[in-house]
């Protein structure tokens, strides 16, 4: 790994615009026509990641900086805030219960899955391995915002992160394809359990009423946001610092007082006029913050790390499995369609970038299920994540 005083950019300034850089190139790049295919495939977030990594493994970026000491906190709390305020927690309660019921199911098996798989797997795992699995927690149940927070929470190193980034990125989207695969057993499936179909069309008449309208983007909504989210980012970071830590090994911590302050909080929020800030693109300029964060997080990492994956990534098959397991005992108690099978699957695993593209292959109109169903994930994601790391500081901790 390199260190900063080796790396051939150095300056805080100068690694924050290369890893700027980096991102606006992923993103640019991800649009062109010749290359959209490619990014289906392997999402930006991947390489906003793991480009980083490669240049600090280079010698390029340092794996060490002032730098880093800021973006993770604050970002992050950031980003949190912006999103959290964008969700419309009316239209996911029109759902309907048996899809709320389906992401939770997903969402207990993740839950479960997590401390069974390291139970099994710790001994041939690093010490700091829970860490790690917390994290990826934290992704499975909502996404690339959860895994930050959680890892943060927790202290997860970039070494402990490094090898869950590979499973997220080879088990989850392997899951993906899985459940793409399994279209063709729909018919089947539902004619097995007797699933009550009929709740699909009740839930796609609901969504009909989902009406998101956007505006051009002013200079003050600009300012507004960036201010208000900043301040309170850093306010919940003062006010988190003034707790004491929860947990030994440390569970809750004052970053995770500060997450939760910004999550909750901003869940408040979303029914205040706060809200209408998402017609100007809060939620857009909440991700932009994320990027940021996560190519700093790649940045720190050591590529060497990934040489633990061969059992990392037997150990999330297993987590996989167990998370399927769930999903299938609660699909027969309520007769749910395999398309909530799927979808609430991957609205804990895949989150909003993959929920939609799963629920779109099962039911081509239902695409926009598969986005409300991932904001469940989302929002359960750093409670029910919380929960989950402090079972799995218990069991490698």
């Amino acid at each position: 790994m390199q260190t900063e005083s080796t790396a051939l950019i150095n300056d805080p300034m100068g690694v924050f615009a290369f890893l700027a850089a980096i991102v606006a190139f992923v993103f640019w790049v991800s649009e062109l026509p010749r290359c959209r295919k490619l990014f289906e495939v392997v999402p930006p977030v991947i390489y906003v990641y793991f480009l980083p990594m490669l240049a600090t493994t280079a010698g390029v970026t340092p794996a060490l900086s002032p730098l880093y000491d800021w973006t993770v906190p604050y970002l992050l709390l950031f980003a949190l805030l912006m999103l959290m305020i964008s969700v419309d927690l009316g239209s996911v309660a029109r759902l309907g219960p048996m899809a709320l019921i389906m992401v939770a199911a997903g969402t207990v098996g993740i839950v479960i899955g997590g401390p069974v798989s390291l139970l099994l797997f710790r001994d041939m795992l690093p010490s700091d391995a829970w860490t790690g699995f917390a994290a990826l927690s934290g992704s499975w149940i909502g996404g690339t915002a959860n895994m930050v927070a959680i890892a943060e929470s927790v202290g997860t190193s970039p070494n402990a992160l490094a090898p869950v980034i590979v499973v997220d990125t080879v088990v989850g989207y392997g899951w993906m394809g899985v459940l793409i695969a399994m279209v063709g057993l729909q018919a089947r499936f539902d004619r097995r359990t007797r699933a009550r179909t009929a709740a699909i069309e009740e839930t796609n008449r609901r969504l009909q009423s989902v009406q998101r309208e956007r505006r051009a983007l002013t200079l003050r909504d600009a300012i507004v946001m960036i201010g208000f989210g900043m301040a309170c980012a850093v306010g919940a970071q003062k006010l988190g610092g003034q707790l004491p830590p929860v947990g030994d090994p440390t569970i809750i911590s004052a970053t995770t007082w500060a997450i939760l302050f910004v999550v909750t909080g901003g869940l408040i929020l979303s029914f205040t006029p706060l809200r209408k800030m998402e017609a100007v693109g809060a939620s857009h300029l909440g991700y932009a913050a994320l990027y940021l964060l996560l190519a700093g997080i790649g940045a720190q990492a050591d590529l060497r790390a990934v040489l633990d994956a061969p059992v990392y990534l037997l150990a999330g098959a297993v987590w996989i499995a167990i998370h399927l397991g769930v999903l299938l005992l609660v699909a027969r108690l309520v007769r749910a369609p395999l398309f909530f099978v799927a979808t609430g699957s991957m609205a804990n695993v895949g989150g909003a970038a993959s929920a939609p593209v799963v629920a779109g292959v099962y039911h081509r109109a239902m695409a926009p299920i598969g986005m409300l169903m991932a904001v469940v994930g989302y929002i359960l994601g750093i409670y029910a994540a919380g929960v989950c790391a402090f079972l799995l500081g218990v069991v490698g901790g």
